[in-house]
């Protein structure tokens, strides 16, 4: 799109962040859509006459027929939409389109074959599907950038000790590259998940029941015929039990595991926010760049913010499409098809999030000294292995004797070696082992857990 037109833009997926969502447009567009129906049509037609006309058609002949979709363009769709105009009614003028191409094609005897025994959601469901598909494909791509840097910056990272917060106050300390590697998991987690996750199709005619094909061809088995196209001829899985519509459960799943994927990107965005704002990371300065029309000295985390607020939108879309997209009145209604043509808006919104996720991680550095001046600032941190050493050492009450000396209110390292020092219920080796520990040291197995990640990938 020029920029005239992208200015124009009542959406920011065609304007504003066009640049984000390059390439997506050829799936998810009216284009994209008209294309894929182009091709499943004749798909469907390529295996009616393999089923029942096999010497009907030679080679040459079938190059002319896969020339219809090959040489489909801009041009092709814009000539189906005019033939819309007079049908009122978009998979029929694909029909006709097809099939005024294999007449001027010199395939007018065999044209017929063209939607044979279709009804509308034949053509649209597995052109969804198809679609599905490859909009996935774009969205684990993106997604698997934004893995790989968030696992990078766990190596980079991994033995930085840093104080956790948990309510927002300090708490027991991590690693920097260990709460990275959380964030992987969770992504890796949800990827595997959507992969593994079948893309499902139906063909199957007006009210699923295959009536038009069995009555004319009683001696077809529909039922293995159908299976036998998707899996082949679309390389989608069948679904046999519908009504005249696909009932979506595939893809209610899938939304459902991106709902899960926007989940973890936008606590990432928040924590990233939150450490900026503290100075545990420092953001990479770009010299014409602005932070603020008033206060020069700015420099926002305004990508961690641009991902969460598009994530957010296409939550809020995938979480009505996830439920709505199961549901239709009897053997069908309309209402799924309106909503049907904003799956492109879902994809991008994630792709907008997800490349603004993975240009905020690219800025970011760790500011070591500010880290270790929190957990420098906080010796009450060591509360915790101290009392958990009496409890060992056989001390009453522990808990509460270190909830007296430190809840609430910061203590200084002399005065926690003080109490170690009037603990008799420690040995002499645990006593030295407690005095000489550094809030930094007390990272438990944070590196190893790192580690483990890695060599279980």
């Amino acid at each position: 799109m020029d920029q005239e037109n992208a200015i124009k833009s009542i959406s920011v997926l065609d304007g504003r962040y066009a640049r984000h969502t390059a390439g997506i447009e050829e799936i998810f567009s009216e284009y994209g859509l008209i294309k894929y129906r182009v091709y499943v049509e004749l798909q469907w037609f390529k295996f009616l006459l393999d089923e029942l006309h096999p010497a009907e058609v030679d080679q040459e002949a079938r190059g002319r027929i896969d020339a219809v979709y090959e040489d489909f363009d801009v041009q092709s769709a814009l000539a189906v939409k005019t033939i819309e105009k007079q049908t009122n009614h978009d998979v029929k003028a694909v029909e006709y389109y097809i099939k005024q191409r294999l007449i001027d094609a010199g395939l007018d005897h065999i044209r017929e074959w063209v939607h044979f025994a279709c009804t509308s959601d034949d053509i649209n469901n597995t052109a969804y599907a198809l679609m599905v598909k490859s909009g996935r494909r774009m969205f684990l791509d993106e997604l698997g950038e934004v893995l790989s840097r968030i696992e990078d910056l766990g190596k980079k990272y991994k033995a930085v000790p840093m104080m956790a917060r948990t309510h927002g106050q300090p708490a027991t300390p991590t690693t920097v590259g260990k709460e990275f590697i959380n964030f992987a998991w969770r992504l890796r987690h949800e990827i595997n998940a959507i992969e593994e996750l079948s893309i499902q199709a139906k063909m199957n005619g007006a009210s699923g029941n295959y009536n038009a094909h069995h009555f004319v061809f009683p001696e077809i088995d529909w039922i293995s015929a159908s299976t036998r196209f998707i899996e082949e001829y679309l390389g989608l899985c069948p679904v046999l039990y519908t009504t005249q519509i696909n009932p979506n459960n595939y893809l209610s799943a899938i939304l459902h595991a991106m709902v899960r994927c926007a989940a973890v990107i936008i606590d990432l965005d928040r924590d990233m926010w939150g450490y900026i704002s503290l100075g545990y990371f420092r953001q990479k300065l770009k010299e014409d760049e602005v932070g603020s029309s008033t206060m020069p000295h700015k420099v926002n985390p305004i990508d961690f913010e641009n991902s969460e607020g598009n994530a957010g939108l296409a939550v809020s879309i995938m979480e009505h499409m996830a439920v709505k997209l199961m549901i239709s009145r009897y053997q069908r209604d309309l209402s799924d098809s309106t909503v049907l043509r904003n799956l492109g808006a879902v994809f991008g919104y994630m792709l907008i999030s997800l490349k603004s996720t993975l240009k905020g991680l690219e800025r970011i550095e760790a500011d070591e000294r500010i880290i270790a001046g929190d957990l420098a600032a906080n010796p009450e941190l060591l509360a915790e292995p101290v009392q958990t050493a009496m409890r060992a050492g056989g001390e009453s009450e522990p808990y509460e004797k270190l909830k007296t000396l430190t809840r609430g209110k910061r203590i200084t390292r002399e005065e926690l070696v003080s109490f170690i020092e009037g603990l008799d219920s420690l040995t002499e080796s645990a006593r030295a082992n407690l005095k000489n520990l550094e809030v930094s040291g007390y990272t438990g197995l944070a590196e190893d857990l790192v580690e483990h990640y890695f060599s279980s990938l």
